[in-house]
């Protein structure tokens, strides 16, 4: 069983950044693709960025290329999400997610752990 909590979120301007991060409990953390998503009022969640477990391959929306940057510290159990050049269209609930068995980062239900979420509001 794996346990997430996320932290970070906020509000923030146009153009401002945000870090969010993700603790997770849990001996095999380091094994887990780590994904973030999002979703926003009356639209279906979808991916953002996810990073497998050994770091050396991560995958971003398109939306968010070029902008926000995953990365992960498995000693700590936690997983980031930078998100800088922050957009009104950003706005959403962020949600940390564990895959065990390395599916489609794309793909909600490849994800076997969620956390509550963070609401991230960026105003114009």
């Amino acid at each position: 069983q794996v346990q997430l909590v996320e932290s970070g979120g906020g509000l923030a301007q146009a153009g401002g950044s945000l870090r969010l991060s993700c603790a997770a409990s849990g001996r095999t953390f380091s094994r887990y693709t780590m994904g973030w998503f999002r979703q926003a009022p009356g639209k279906e969640r979808e991916s953002v960025a996810a990073i497998r477990w050994s770091a050396s391959s991560s995958y971003y929306a398109d939306s968010v290329k070029g902008r926000f940057t995953i990365s992960r510290d498995n000693a700590k159990n936690t997983v980031f999400l930078q998100m800088n050049s922050l957009k009104p269209e950003d706005t959403a609930v962020y949600y940390c997610a564990a895959d065990r068995d390395g599916g489609s980062w794309y793909s909600s239900t490849a994800y076997d752990y969620w956390g509550q979420g963070t609401q991230v509001t960026v105003s114009s």
